[in-house]
């Protein structure tokens, strides 16, 4: 186990009472690409995540937009600010705001004004099989969502990219023309097409995102496609991912409590640990903690 401190840039709250998530409230369930959420379709709070992290020293952590209903965007990041300002995490907050909604800006100015907000995240996975797409259509080829993010700059916001590979190319093109945002690739591109061509498309469409030095990346969530992962099945992703952005520009996080669909934080941490146990220290201490310190601004 890893005897320095980490810190998570990535993991999620959400409190029944005081926000509507539809995706763990609505009966049934709806279908939910990263697979059935019935284990975690409960309130889960600082206190669940401190004891699923039991045994790991965990210094900071940043809070990851959860799902809630966009009409409690602000009301989600006024709750967690209030946990923040009691008990101190999360020390970063990447807000919810549809960036191709006509009055976005009064809403990003809003979170702005919040002392923990870094970021903003809209999960735009689009994929043509119905099974695997987040959204109806690409929203990376949208005028409107496109002047939505280019606002983001104006208030010194990242945005967290959660893409397949098949939308990288476009990506790679939006972070070129905004070198002023940062981003930060969730789930490490998640690689959900696992033929020839998917693992190629994933491989190609990282080399031309690392091209862009305002692109950083989060190693998690890789258990959401691989189901039954082992350390060898996400080794490849794990280290091709650290050896085209470095880690100076590479995170480990938790992902938790969705990637604890698919094992304890225990089983994912230590997972990261066995990849990278030939690293320097240093390089370790980037991926496990330095970086996602440098990028989200938490020092």
């Amino acid at each position: 186990m890893i005897d320095f401190p980490i810190i998570d840039p990535h993991q999620h709250l959400w409190d029944f009472s005081r926000n509507h998530y539809a995706w763990l409230m609505q009966q049934p369930l709806p279908h939910n690409p990263a697979g059935d959420c019935t284990a975690i379709a409960k309130p889960y709070g600082l206190s669940d995540y401190l004891r699923d992290t039991t045994g790991w020293s965990i210094k900071k952590t940043v809070h990851v937009d959860a799902g809630a209903d966009a009409k409690d965007a602000l009301n989600e990041t006024r709750w967690l600010q209030e946990l923040a300002d009691q008990y101190g995490a999360p020390h970063g907050i990447v807000a919810f705001a549809e960036l191709n909604h006509p009055e976005v800006e009064s809403l990003l100015a809003a979170h702005w004004e919040h002392a923990n907000v870094r970021g903003i995240r809209q999960i735009i996975n689009w994929h043509k099989d119905p099974l695997k797409t987040y959204t109806s259509h690409d929203l990376l080829e949208d005028l409107a969502w496109r002047r939505g993010f280019s606002l983001l700059q104006k208030y010194g916001l990242s945005f967290d990219l959660q893409i397949y590979p098949s939308q990288m190319p476009a990506a790679a093109l939006l972070a070129a023309r905004h070198p002023g945002t940062q981003l930060i690739l969730n789930h490490a591109g998640m690689p959900t097409d696992r033929d020839p061509a998917g693992l190629e498309a994933w491989r190609k469409g990282m080399t031309l995102l690392a091209r862009q030095p305002n692109v950083a990346v989060k190693i998690s969530g890789l258990s959401m496609i691989d189901r039954n992962w082992t350390v060898e099945s996400i080794r490849p992703f794990v280290l091709t991912t650290v050896e085209l952005f470095g880690p100076e520009r590479c995170m480990f996080a938790s992902n938790f409590p969705v990637d604890k669909l698919y094992g304890s934080f225990t089983k994912h941490f230590c997972a990261y640990d066995q990849i990278t146990a030939d690293f320097s220290l240093a390089e370790r201490y980037k991926l496990f903690a330095n970086t996602a310190e440098a990028i989200y601004r938490l020092s």
